[in-house]
């Protein structure tokens, strides 16, 4: 991991970046899962407009952070008091450099710290084996949303120290 990369929550100064490390993230880095499918990638897409992510940033039930790379946002995660991870994405051009691992432990530490026991995502084809690496493991029988296969996963969190 690089040494310059570190995890901030997001803020209202954010949601444009956000907006745009969210849809570049799934136009080129999930091309295997909607294959370039114009209807299945606006579907994918369509509620994580900058308005979406106003909403989300004042929603207390909800937190969001931003993988910050030489001072430069490349990533951005979020989480639910109930537990689900909600989404995790990174720039495709930072893929393996370690931003979405920093930002799956940040967002676990978070769930540690609401008292949650566990943390539950839905994953795609193209991010199991990332998910896997975690400590994750499918939970429940694969499914369909909006033309793409969701993969239930589940990792148990161990108390906070």
């Amino acid at each position: 991991m690089d040494a310059s990369l570190h995890i901030c929550k997001a803020t209202a100064a954010d949601v444009g970046i956000i907006s745009r490390i969210v849809e570049r993230s799934i136009r080129l880095g999930c091309a295997l899962d909607h294959r370039n499918d114009a209807q299945i990638v606006a579907n994918w897409t369509h509620n994580k407009s900058a308005e979406h992510i106003q909403n989300w940033l004042a929603d207390q039930r909800l937190h969001m952070s931003v993988a910050v790379l030489q001072d430069k946002p490349i990533g951005v995660g979020m989480a639910s008091t109930n537990g689900q991870i909600a989404f995790c994405y990174v720039q495709p051009e930072c893929f393996r450099r370690g931003a979405g691992q920093a930002l799956m432990h940040h967002l676990e530490a978070w769930l540690r710290l609401q008292g949650l026991p566990a943390a539950r995502l839905n994953s795609t084809a193209t991010s199991e084996a990332f998910f896997r690496r975690l400590g994750y493991c499918v939970s429940a029988q694969t499914f369909n949303v909006a033309g793409l296969c969701a993969i239930p996963m589940l990792k148990t969190l161990a108390p906070p120290s």
